[in-house]
């Protein structure tokens, strides 16, 4: 069993577009819908996990997703944070060490899903 998030977006393609240019994000699949002007599923790569993608259908509402990526070190979630506000996400919190022993920081993408980055102090 496995548990893969689904994103649904206004704009599927320009999400596309932002999650490869932040995160790296490899597509792995796309299905046009049958209009060819949106994409009825799309199948991502992020830091070694799956994530679904799909423009919202007729009727449906945004839904904010949160995404917590577990990274090596406190230098990488600086430097992630760092790549994903600059392809256009706000950051909400941090980065900072918490009192738990983590470096954390919470950026919220354009499409509305927040994303947490966190690793190990030391």
């Amino acid at each position: 069993m496995s548990v893969t998030p689904y994103l649904t977006v206004t704009d599927a393609a320009a999400a596309i577009g932002f999650y490869v240019e932040a995160f790296g994000a490899e597509e792995k699949f796309r299905l046009p819908a049958e209009d060819r002007k949106k994409i009825m599923h799309a199948v991502l790569e992020i830091a070694g996990g799956t994530v679904f993608l799909s423009d919202m259908g007729p009727g449906q509402r945004p839904a904010s997703v949160a995404i917590a990526l577990g990274l090596d070190n406190a230098a990488a979630v600086d430097a992630l944070a760092a790549r994903v506000a600059k392809a256009g996400a706000t950051i909400t919190f941090g980065p900072q060490d918490m009192f738990w022993g983590d470096r954390f920081a919470e950026l919220t993408d354009p499409f509305g899903h927040r994303w947490m980055l966190t690793a190990p102090k030391a």
